[in-house]
């Protein structure tokens, strides 16, 4: 990273306009505990509705004991406590994937990095800032902002009679990694849930699945006669619910992970490549 170091015979106060973004996360920490309360819910009063067995259990409670399946659906209830936890999961996932596909799409803008970046060019050739800045508002996104961030100073150092080139286009150079050092936290943030949602939920799926296996091989042993296989091939199928919610979250977690990381480097990308223009620029039309 160049660093800016003035001399001794010319030094001068750099201001800068980049200006931090404070934005509230408040949904980072409140969507998953949420989420989970909703994923209780839906399974203990959608799935595990009364009207869902053929033998409810009436006294209710936490964590009722129903029976009788009348369909595919409720049996997924009988998967155990495990299950809520893998729903909750699941609407996190969703949450964050909406989340940061609204964020990845404003910071991408409105049109196409790289004819953005060449129309800029353009401009400079000519020494026409107020045209490159009027590209940069209508092209908006972290690739705008930066180089709107980098063409501020860029007007700033052509007036200034003070320092060298070089030390110019450092300056230059260092506001657009102060830009850049704004744009990219708000990128990357709170894609830590995805990754680590992808990570963990196949885990937490097998976890269900070996408790309820337990509780199947449980239940073989208290049984007698033709009802031993039933009541063994009965949990086993519930069991196998918590693997399937498990893999299948971990599956849209980790595909969705993969998309956003791909654009938001090639957001980065276009941000490196407007800082390059600029700083060519300037060396090349103020020597």
């Amino acid at each position: 990273m160049a660093e800016f170091k003035p001399t001794a015979t010319a030094q001068t106060k750099s201001t800068t306009s980049v200006q931090p973004k404070r934005k509230s996360n408040a949904i980072s920490w409140i969507a998953p505990f949420l989420c989970l309360l909703i994923g209780y819910l839906v399974w203990r009063y959608v799935i595990g509705a009364n009207s869902n067995f053929e033998r409810p259990d009436l006294a209710g409670g936490f964590w009722p004991d129903q029976q009788g399946p009348k369909g595919n659906l409720p049996r997924m209830y009988l998967g155990g406590i495990i299950v809520p936890i893998l729903i909750g999961t699941l609407l996190t996932t969703l949450v964050f994937v909406v989340e940061r596909f609204l964020t990845v799409s404003k910071a991408t803008g409105t049109g196409n990095n790289a004819e953005f970046i060449r129309r800029v060019q353009f401009h400079l050739a000519n020494k026409d800032l107020d045209k490159a800045l009027a590209e940069c508002d209508k092209q908006k996104g972290s690739v705008g902002n930066v180089m709107k961030a980098g063409l501020r100073k860029y007007r700033e150092m052509i007036g200034n009679t003070e320092l060298a080139t070089d030390q110019k286009v450092l300056n230059i150079q260092k506001e657009i990694e102060e830009a850049t050092a704004l744009e990219l936290p708000m990128l990357e943030k709170n894609l830590v849930y995805l990754s680590t949602i992808a990570s963990i939920a196949t885990l937490v799926g097998l976890l269900g699945t070996v408790i309820g296996m337990i509780r199947a091989f449980a239940s073989l042993g208290e049984a007698g006669g033709g009802d031993a296989a039933q009541h063994l091939s009965q949990g086993i199928s519930e069991a196998l619910y918590n693997t399937a919610l498990g893999i299948g979250t971990s599956a849209i977690a980790i595909i969705f992970y993969n998309i956003f990381t791909t654009r938001i480097d090639g957001i980065t990308y276009g941000i490196d490549e407007s800082g390059f223009t600029l700083t060519q620029s300037f060396a090349a039309n103020y020597k």
